[in-house]
């Protein structure tokens, strides 16, 4: 690796964390002061938004400023290279472009896995196949549970042991060097959204016959130390978590070494004691979706039990085929109607308001659960929020940035909402939208 790019957080399977980056102490920052990660020791010097993607510690370091999501959303221009076009009006403005959303799962889950195992079955296949020579990952750091460790696979079984969510930043492209030094020339990546864009923004750089990128949703990771210090704020035995995810019933589910499942309801989350673990980048990010990648897998618009999948061109399709015979499936529907609380959502972006009492707090999760958007509405519900979120955050944190990091997409997607937007922010959801004039009196 050159010596003017900084040395990786992890380079190999035998390489320990730090004590820096394992120490526990709370977030040591709040959400009202501009950050890196909420420990910026290994970042320091980079910009403010930054998440970690491992780009610049890459030999690609010095085409940071033309690949980084968060210098430069090029999100557009990318889907028109590796798509052929941009996003259609209605559910494309909030998922990506799509040729075919499914609902399926393994029919034999693979153990380990988070859910089914189907982004863990495709890297391996592809490796099986001999389709590509190594497949991007990220396993768990030895002697953890969550944190994450950049891991070029170039066996089935090494994909296979990295089985399992890390819900933690991990700087994975730090392994397009050994990519590079190791003359590889066809390539899968499983990343999330903000790797994913810088890689296809550097991607005619790679010098690759094929590159397959597999994506799942991603939203708010955190640094580690604020990963373990989230589960102690939520769970009643958070060292023995193995998975957890914030799913579809409205509630984060835990399981646990035993089997068990703790469940916590949205609405009873501890936010006076969260403040401060989300990364600014996280919080400026519009890709909910992963909608760069040649197919996303993940939960968010299925049922509970089941897994969303969105085909988004051929290379995808051919992806699909080679899991589709362990698949079982269901139809993706629809229930509930997200329109109806937004309005109460933007009031309470713009005021937040303190925790309800208990029995409101039943009544509003018996609710969610039973009348609050389910399947394809949930997921249009969840990214629409976090659009407003991230727009409300980069208006108030980083104001001269967002004609840059903020793509057209995010105002079409919100335009319905218009007024709900005007009436709790006081100003329109396009910045190029005149605010209505208070007439003379």
């Amino acid at each position: 690796m050159p010596q003017d790019h900084p040395a990786p957080m992890v380079s190999g399977p035998d390489q320990d964390p730090s004590p820096d980056y394992l120490t526990l102490g709370g977030p040591s920052k709040g959400l009202h002061r501009s950050s890196l990660l909420s420990r910026d020791e290994r970042l320091a010097g980079r910009p403010n938004l930054c998440s970690d993607c491992g780009l610049c510690d890459s030999w690609l370091q010095r085409d940071m400023a033309k690949a980084c999501v968060f210098v430069r959303n090029r999100a557009e221009a990318i889907e028109r290279r590796v798509f052929g076009r941009n996003r259609r009006d209605g559910d494309e403005l909030r998922f990506g472009v799509f040729e075919q959303m499914v609902a399926a799962r393994m029919r034999r889950a693979v153990p380990g896995a988070q859910w089914s195992g189907m982004i863990t079955t495709l890297g391996a296949r592809l490796l099986e196949r001999g389709v590509v020579e190594a497949v991007v990952t990220a396993g768990t750091m030895p002697g953890t549970r969550f944190a994450p460790r950049p891991v070029l696979a170039r066996t089935p079984e090494e994909v296979l042991a990295t089985a399992g969510n890390k819900p933690s930043l991990s700087p994975n492209l730090n392994l397009l060097d050994e990519v590079r030094d190791s003359g590889i020339k066809r390539l899968a990546v499983i990343g999330t959204s903000c790797q994913v864009h810088m890689l296809r923004a550097a991607q005619d750089r790679l010098g690759l016959e094929r590159l397959d990128v597999i994506g799942f949703p991603c939203s708010d990771n955190v640094a580690y130390p604020d990963l373990t210090f989230f589960l102690k704020q939520v769970s009643r035995s958070p060292d023995t978590i193995v998975h957890y995810e914030f799913m579809q019933d409205y509630s984060l589910h835990m399981r646990h070494e035993d089997g068990s499942m703790e469940r916590l309801n949205f609405i009873d989350f501890p936010m006076d004691k969260l403040d401060g673990i989300f990364p600014s980048a996280c919080l400026s990010c519009f890709d909910y979706a992963n909608g760069l990648a040649d197919i996303t897998i993940g939960y968010m618009g299925a049922r509970l039990g089941w897994q969303w999948v969105l085909i988004r061109n051929q290379r995808g399709a051919e992806l699909f085929e080679l899991l589709r015979p362990d698949l079982e499936f269901r139809d993706l529907d629809a229930a509930g109607d997200r329109r109806r609380g937004m309005p109460r959502y933007l009031q309470m972006l713009a005021k937040p308001a303190g925790k309800p009492p208990k029995p409101i707090r039943r009544l509003i999760a018996w609710l969610q659960r039973n009348r609050g958007p389910r399947g394809l509405e949930f997921a249009r519900a969840i990214i629409e929020m976090k659009m407003f979120r991230n727009l409300h955050h980069v208006r108030e944190r980083f104001a001269r940035f967002e004609p840059r990091i903020v793509p057209g997409f995010v105002y079409r997607a919100l335009a319905d909402y218009e007024d709900a937007h005007q009436e709790a922010m006081g100003r329109p959801i396009h910045p190029t939208v005149e605010p209505a004039r208070t007439p003379e009196a």
